[in-house]
């Protein structure tokens, strides 16, 4: 469990010995409305469980502050729980910001077998960091994105927004394949 107020950085594993353990187990089975194939917990929007004053309390992190999923997610994770008999009010934390370095290495490889580029690491993010600056690319700097499926680096973006907001349409030069890269943040 975590105490109320305390900002939270990247999840470890719950450990079995840990009460809320059976909780965090069928809410890995929540998966992201937008990308099916990787849970909420995988993609480090699932923060904390908790017991609030007035029951389970969940608390999850968007990718970032407009995500037009964040009902839906909240829809699923009362939902699953409901299907147990348990009651839980879901809370959006904004602060810290959600970071692309909270996804698992799990979910990269998940992102990938998808489609989908996974994030480069963001320098120095962590949980004492609210607030991070994107580095503007220099003129003629180019972002090697490995294509998902060849692993081409001769990548070139079409658009800085791919299917969704946190994602940027690239295309692959090699196979000619157009794929979404997901944005650091």
């Amino acid at each position: 469990m975590v105490a109320a107020g305390l900002p939270l950085g990247p999840l470890q594993a719950c450990p079995e010995s840990d009460p809320q353990h059976a909780v965090w187990a069928l809410l890995e089975t929540v998966t992201d409305p937008e990308i099916p194939v990787v849970s909420l917990r995988e993609m480090g929007i699932l923060r904390a469980v908790r017991q609030g004053a007035d029951g389970l309390e969940v608390v999850i992190t968007p990718t970032y502050s407009g995500c037009p999923a964040m009902e839906q997610m909240h829809d699923d994770v009362v939902g699953v729980l409901a299907q147990a008999g348990l009651r839980a009010r879901v809370l959006t934390q904004l602060a810290p910001a959600w970071s692309s370095d909270w996804i698992t290495p799990q979910a990269q490889e998940k992102l990938r077998r998808y489609g989908i580029a996974p994030p480069h690491a963001c320098a120095g993010a962590s949980q004492d960091k609210v607030m991070q600056f994107a580095r503007a690319k220099a003129q003629g700097e180019r972002l090697a994105v490995a294509c998902p499926q060849c692993e081409s680096l001769e990548t070139t973006e079409i658009s800085h927004f791919g299917s969704t907001a946190c994602k940027a349409l690239y295309r692959c030069l090699a196979c000619l394949e157009p794929f979404d890269y997901f944005k650091p943040y």
